[in-house]
């Protein structure tokens, strides 16, 4: 039975079923632009999901034929001139886009829960580091990708550079972020931007499908796999061993392991619980 997340606005939705959290941004009129009342929603959502023990998959998605846009570019043309007060200093301002990227982009990198990227059309921009923050990103094959700051005269925010050069490296991230070019479902694809590409119409099947079988399995595991994955861009062989022995002796004493080696035996599924 499906649970419906009330998020504080109609610009995002939320449903939980089946342990998987569908996160839908929903402005297609806007192709699902971030906005003032999209990006903050957004970011409470993934908070409050991560203490959530209802939920083993987060997938995040948007309404119609769009991923994400990025930023509302009309939004940016805005009389902020005629904004009330004085304007903020430009350290002011750095230090708030690093308060907006910490708690979306890394919140969402770092998230307890695995996270996949439904992607049924364009992500832009901001839109796209959204969609590289997450664990894993589907796409359906009429999707493309692009960085798109060169475009309105931005270097980038929202850890597009860091993210894109994990799975790519720098001379493709360079030429990515130099041009801004449009990169289609089947390059993303060989390029290991993303990790599914299917048709069309069998997109929503495809993304159910994936979301639930990481959904049924052991959350203490699946958590633990992640924070030793994403550790090891930064760290060295012998301390991924030593967190990797630790995580592993941590999973041993879960009634999880203990369930997994008795249906192993008895020629069974598990039922994972998360203890």
């Amino acid at each position: 039975m499906s649970v419906t997340i009330d998020t504080g606005t109609d610009e995002l939705l939320c449903a939980i079923d089946q342990r998987v959290a569908t996160i839908t941004l929903n402005r297609p009129e806007k192709r699902n632009a971030l906005s003032d009342n999209l990006t903050p929603a957004l970011r409470q959502t993934l908070l409050d999901l991560e203490t959530n023990n209802d939920v083993g998959c987060i997938v995040i998605t948007g309404t119609g034929n769009a991923f994400c846009a990025g930023g509302d570019i009309g939004g940016m043309a805005g009389n902020r001139s005629e904004e009330p007060g004085p304007r903020p200093t430009m350290q002011n301002r750095i230090r708030t886009l690093i308060h907006k990227q910490e708690t979306l982009s890394m919140r969402l990198f770092n998230h307890a829960k695995p996270t996949i990227a439904a992607l049924p059309g364009v992500a832009a921009g901001a839109g796209f580091c959204i969609a590289l923050a997450c664990d894993i990103r589907i796409a359906a094959a009429s999707t493309f990708v692009t960085t798109a700051y060169r475009n309105i005269g931005f270097s980038g925010d929202y850890g597009g550079s860091w993210l894109l050069n994990q799975l790519v490296g720098p001379a493709k991230t360079k030429e990515l972020f130099f041009t801004g070019r449009r990169v289609q479902s089947d390059e993303a694809l060989a390029l290991g931007i993303f990790n599914q590409v299917v048709e069309d119409e069998a997109f929503p099947e495809a993304v159910t499908e994936l979301a639930r079988q990481i959904a049924s399995g052991p959350p203490i595991a699946i958590g633990y796999m992640k924070e030793n994955i994403n550790s090891a861009i930064e760290g060295s062989l012998q301390d991924n061993l030593a967190r990797e022995a630790d995580r592993l002796m941590r999973c041993a004493a879960t009634d999880d392991h203990k369930e997994a080696v008795a249906a192993f035996m008895a020629k069974r599924t598990p039922v994972f619980t998360g203890r």
